[in-house]
């Protein structure tokens, strides 16, 4: 050590004399060091290499950053686990081609060359990639894309190399203070099917499927576009992820631990936008429905068996845990395999790979046959569905699958011969239909001719037949001409029954056009219901209905226009314009108020059941306005509560009693409004929470705080100061009993209102939340947490987010 010290102590003499200038080079040479306070700047200007603070750390570390870009952007650090804690720190590069960041004499952060150098050069390259050559070489001895931090740049390599062991994966920050690695990962896993996964430690968050030849099969999204182009190489040598840009742009990739995704920015417009991030959706957590179950999450629930498979448990799958999976229907035997068939599953991302096998000179005939042939083969499919080659087979359960509306691949499952029998019945009968068909096809002309004129006469009295509202009926030609012909340019959100448009009538009024999907599942029923529900509600928290158009299979509701579109585009902690408390507190005043008078001051007794962020919208002044009431129902009577087989809303919103047994009243509207508090008051979305020391939904995290005597701590840091101290609190309590599980325990909206306004009134104690279980990501079937799906289409208006 004596030695080596005193070596480093005469270079560092040495070389002090050979410090680089800021900015006038891109590399180093034995002859040179890169002192703190010092720079080189890639060639074309894009990329910076030097020592840094993160926010607001006063430690120093080596790494590279955008140049242009004002807001520093760190892609690379070298010296993660050792930082520099003054400003001593220098990078130098050997004879050999040994790389070192020095404090004080003592090696912080090194890397070693593949091989010894005779003309080293460190050089900073325009792909933000830092490498070691040897003279004039194209070779890299070594070079920073081999150990990225958490950042996935254009032209780098994400995977294993597998001739040298060495798994390129992404490790997050520990938080925007400090660099160091934090068991957040995201990576390719070596399999023989190989898929990408994001996990803390050994627990996945996420699989991205494996790849298809277009993309991985569990993220749609990633797909070729006029942006990126991607690839996937798996060899003997290598199995790796790259992609790269078609345009001159920014572009970055990272794991973000704080709310467990992976995403991909481009710089646009002077920031950074977000194009794609992973998990998407509640049916992306792994596992969430078991083995041989798949995830939809326009169903409700959102897991369900797949054909030929019950639950394991079905008492714990009644009452919404899934983490047992499913089991076949009919066991298979290994010796009755000849007689075994498949059923094509469609539209799916294809199950985790752990248990898999690969030819990727397999047509899909002959992987079939291959399945058929070994009785512990459960599945198979094509490997690449680029020209339907390749064959990929699973064996054993069939594990976290999820099931898309549109797009994803097939997948055919082993079935016991009695699960096809329908099916052979069917093809049996093929010739008897081909031949009923025919000779009924001249029958169903001439009846068609019938119905066409019977049609336009009863059509034309629909249109003359004004509805018993009193509202007015707009002409469709006013709301086309409004809206320039429904220009794509005018839609301003997308409703789970259509897309919404800005309009402009020839008053000069702003108008906002509903205009109900011709695929839409909502018919003209809902579409009345929320006619005539609107139209017979007057309060100034709810949305104001201005007509409604019908012709033909056209239906529109046109409202008053909300300039400051829905709440959630104010609330949350990722965008960009935040409210401050008063006003958050003044918009859950006007939503309670709103809810009052639906539930018990007007003419109509109606529970909403659709209450959420997206469906608050905000006027000039933000005053909240309650939307979308094509899901509510009204009371009459004594009634006080009612069950239906047709459960609609969306997921981490609803209450218990009315996700899990279809039980509605308006205490499922108080429910909601808890939720909905919870949110203004922390900025978090109930689902997009994540916690790093448990698993607890938003509830679960409030009641936690709450237990301890720290609900404070809940608050958005930005909203607190020592006068909104009181009130976030109250708020805070007043969520919590909104929250309760049973719905005898939650308030009545005008205790709620009392609650919030009067700051003498004594506050019950609130008891455990509704949906309040502890458990583990990969087995999170039994809790409704974290992501929103629409039941049953919801009528939703959700603007539109830069990407």
């Amino acid at each position: 050590m004596g030695l080596l010290s005193s070596i480093l102590v005469v270079t560092n003499l040495l070389f002090f004399l050979f410090k680089i200038s800021y900015g006038v080079l891109d590399s180093i040479t034995p002859s040179q060091i890169l002192s703190d306070g010092d720079t080189i700047v890639s060639r074309e200007g894009k990329f910076v290499l030097g020592f840094f603070s993160p926010g607001s750390s006063k430690n120093r570390y080596l790494g590279i950053w955008y140049k242009s870009i004002p807001v520093q952007t760190v892609v690379w650090v070298a010296n993660r686990v050792r930082p520099i804690n003054d400003t001593s720190g220098i990078l130098m590069i050997n004879s050999t081609g040994n790389v070192n960041v020095i404090q004080n004499n003592s090696v912080v952060w090194s890397a070693s060359p593949l091989k010894e150098a005779q003309s080293p050069l460190l050089q900073l390259l325009d792909s933000g990639n830092l490498v070691v050559t040897d003279g004039n070489s194209e070779d890299y001895l070594w070079q920073s894309f081999d150990y990225p931090s958490d950042t996935m740049l254009p032209g780098m390599k994400f995977g294993w190399d597998l001739k040298r062991g060495l798994n390129r994966r992404l490790i997050a920050w520990k938080n925007w203070d400090d660099p160091s690695p934090v068991n957040f990962i995201f990576e390719i896993t070596l399999r023989n099917y190989p898929e990408s996964c994001l996990r803390r430690g050994s627990t996945i968050y996420f699989r991205s499927g494996p790849w298809n030849g277009y993309g991985f099969s569990g993220a749609p999204g990633l797909k070729p576009n006029p942006v990126y182009s991607f690839k996937f190489v798996f060899n003997q040598d290598e199995a790796y992820f790259m992609f790269t840009l078609k345009q001159s742009l920014y572009s970055r990739a990272l794991p973000n631990q704080t709310n467990s995704m992976f995403q991909r920015f481009t710089w646009t417009e002077q920031r950074w936008q977000r194009f794609i991030s992973v998990p998407i959706d509640y049916c992306d957590t792994y596992a969430l429905c078991g083995a041989n179950a798949r995830c939809l999450i326009t169903d409700a629930p959102v897991c369900q068996c797949l054909k030929g498979f019950k639950p394991k448990s079905q008492q714990r799958w009644d009452s919404l845990d899934w983490s047992q999976g499913c089991v076949r229907n009919k066991r298979l035997s290994c010796e009755e395999r000849s007689t075994h068939g498949f059923l094509k599953f469609s539209g799916l991302k294809l199950p985790d790979t752990t248990h898999s096998w690969v030819n990727t000179k397999m047509n899909l005939e002959e992987c079939r046959a291959e399945c058929l042939n070994n009785c512990t083969c459960m599945a198979y499919t094509n490997s690449d569905i680029r020209e339907g080659t390749g064959c990929a087979i699973w064996f054993g359960d069939l594990v976290d699958i999820k099931q898309f509306p549109a797009g994803g691949q097939d997948l055919y499952i082993r079935m016991h011969p009695s699960e096809l029998g329908s099916i052979h019945k069917l093809n049996k009968k093929k010739g008897e239909v081909i031949i009923i068909t025919a000779s009924i096809i001249s029958g169903l002309l001439t009846l068609g001719l019938l119905w066409r004129l019977t049609w336009k006469k009863t059509n034309r009295r629909r249109e003359r037949k004004k509805e018993d509202v009193d509202v007015p009926l707009f002409d469709f030609t006013t709301v086309a001409t409004a809206t320039n012909k429904f220009s794509p340019a005018n839609v301003i959100g997308a409703g789970g029954f259509g897309p919404v448009y800005k309009g402009h009538l020839c008053n000069g009024q702003d108008i906002a056009v509903k205009r109900l999907s011709k695929n839409s599942r909502q018919g003209l029923e809902e579409f009345k219901n929320e006619v005539v529900l609107i139209a017979k509600l007057q309060h100034k928290n709810l949305v104001k209905l201005l007509g409604y158009c019908v012709q033909g299979e056209e239906k529109m509701l046109i409202y008053e226009y909300m300039p400051n579109k829905s709440l959630d585009c104010f609330i949350f902690e990722q965008n960009d314009t935040l409210l401050a408390w008063p006003k958050r507190f003044d918009i859950i005043i006007g939503i309670v108020r709103g809810l009052l008078y639906l539930h018990q001051d007007s003419r109509l007794q109606v529970i909403h059941r659709d209450l959420k962020a997206s469906n608050i919208l905000l006027d000039i002044n933000l005053n909240p306005k309650i939307s979308d009431f094509g899901l509510a129902r009204t009371f009459v009577g004594d009634e006080s509560e009612v069950k239906t087989d047709r459960v609609v809303g969306t997921y981490g919103y609803m209450s218990p009693e009315y996700a899990v047994d279809g039980r509605f009243s308006v205490k499922s509207d108080v429910f909601s409004m808890g939720v909905l508090m919870l949110e203004i008051v922390s900025a978090m979305k109930i689902r997009k929470f994540f916690h790093p020391n448990h698993h607890h939904n938003l509830l679960g995290h409030a009641w936690l705080l709450w237990k301890e005597g720290r609900a404070l701590e809940l608050s958005y840091t930005c909203l607190e100061d020592s006068h909104s101290r009181s009130q976030i609190l109250r708020c805070i309590q007043v969520g919590l009993l909104c929250v309760q599980n049973f719905p005898e325990d939650r308030p009545i909206m005008s205790c709620v209102n009392s609650m919030l306004t009067n700051e003498e009134a004594i506050l019950p104690q609130p008891k455990q939340p509704g949906f309040f279980i502890e458990i583990s990501p990969s087995n999170s079937g039994a809790i409704l947490r974290n992501e929103e799906s629409n039941i049953e289409n919801a009528v939703t208006i959700t603007m539109p987010e830069a990407r």
